[in-house]
């Protein structure tokens, strides 16, 4: 199993979270589609659960901010400087949602949109390194942002973040995985097909054992399917929604 016990490295994407209208069902369908055992924070932090795969965090839920706000997945990424960080984003045309802010015992973060609109998170890790447990069923195992613009979304996050970009061989032109030095850490393109006025956002993608069966629980749960599982070279993949229409895709690896 795939499993990490320190920071993740500057660029990385190192955390995934849900806002979510209904708390108590959104737990009974993620556990349902994706096996997860939740640990409720408590009240301190406003009910936020932690998912988790074999007693390792796999990523978080918890209610949303205010009555009427989109339920959605946000992506976060790692900084070793989350004011820093904070900076360069609102210098190179992305927007701060929320200030930077301490999560006490946990971590440094801040909610911020690209200039092409799209949601992400940055994360300090200060206790809390993020992702425990990926790339197994019910883990984190890939992220894309999906851009309106995705030439400037690509220019805004080499700026910040120092990202370069490699072509995927029969992927469309203007999708490529980004990477931080190393291997691909996701990956970064256009709107991929979805319907004109889609806005820009990030998609989180979690491993399963079994796309169709996953296709499946995600409908008895209440959820919908927005594409069917399909095959591709990396393996049989699928999008679908939870009951409150947050959109992810689950993906059974070749």
């Amino acid at each position: 199993m795939p499993t990490r016990d320190t920071p993740w490295p500057a660029g990385t994407p190192c955390w995934v979270d849900l806002a979510t209208p209904d708390l108590p069902k959104a737990v009974e369908f993620y556990s349902a589609v994706l096996g997860w055992s939740l640990q409720d924070k408590g009240e301190e932090f406003g009910h936020y659960n932690i998912a988790e795969v074999d007693g390792r965090a796999a990523a978080g839920i918890g209610p949303v901010m205010e009555e009427g706000q989109p339920s959605f997945w946000t992506v976060y990424l790692a900084t070793e400087d989350a004011d820093g960080t904070a900076k360069l984003i609102a210098e190179h045309g992305g927007s701060l949602l929320f200030e930077p802010m301490d999560v006490p015992g946990q971590g440094r973060m801040a909610i911020a949109t690209d200039p092409t609109g799209a949601v992400f998170g940055i994360w300090q890790a200060n206790g809390m390194n993020g992702i425990g447990v990926y790339n197994e069923p019910g883990g984190l195992y890939w992220e894309d942002a999906r851009l309106t613009d995705p030439e400037a979304g690509k220019r805004f996050y080499t700026e910040v973040f120092g990202y370069t970009y490699q072509a995927v061989p029969g992927a469309p032109d203007d999708y490529g995985t980004f990477h931080a030095g190393g291997d691909p850490l996701g990956g970064m393109g256009g709107m991929m097909g979805l319907p004109e006025g889609t806005p820009s956002h990030w998609v989180a993608y979690f491993a399963v054992a079994n796309t169709d069966a996953a296709v499946a629980a995600v409908e008895q749960a209440g959820g919908t399917v927005l594409m069917p599982g399909f095959d591709t070279p990396y393996g049989r993949m699928a999008a679908v929604a939870d009951p409150f229409g947050a959109s992810f895709m689950v993906m059974q690896a070749a």
